[in-house]
């Protein structure tokens, strides 16, 4: 699977999280953006615009709905793909999420295989 040259954003407070994310992605030769929190992000996510954004739900200052209804609402960021990353598998959740606008749910650990799937189906990658 080539991913070559699609920005995706790992959103996570979590360090292992973010590092593992970023070796699986790089691996599959996307170009990676890391951030702490949301803050950290919405700062990012305006100078790289990533192709695909993954937003932890549990983060201090500014949680994965709050970021994730915020990238929504600029209309320059609206297309953005954003998948929601959680350690609950919660049908609560998940309706939270769509509501705040993302566009898929992710439960944490997850694989490799899961995040590449993610990638490819909202980062508008066609399979060769």
């Amino acid at each position: 699977m080539d991913l070559s040259g699609l920005k995706v954003m790992i959103i996570d407070d979590s360090n292992t999280i973010r590092r593992s994310a970023e070796i699986f992605l790089s691996q599959a030769g996307c170009q990676v953006l890391l951030a702490e929190d949301g803050f950290d992000a919405l700062a990012k996510i305006t100078d790289h615009r990533p192709d695909v954004i993954f937003v932890d739900i549990m983060m201090p200052r500014l949680d994965g709905y709050q970021t994730c209804a915020l990238i929504k609402k600029n209309p320059k960021l609206a297309s953005t793909p954003v998948i929601m990353l959680s350690s609950k598998d919660g049908l609560f959740d998940r309706a939270r999420g769509r509501m705040v606008g993302s566009d898929e749910y992710l439960t944490k650990p997850f694989t490799k295989d899961s995040l590449i799937r993610a990638v490819t189906e909202h980062g508008g990658v066609r399979l060769r």
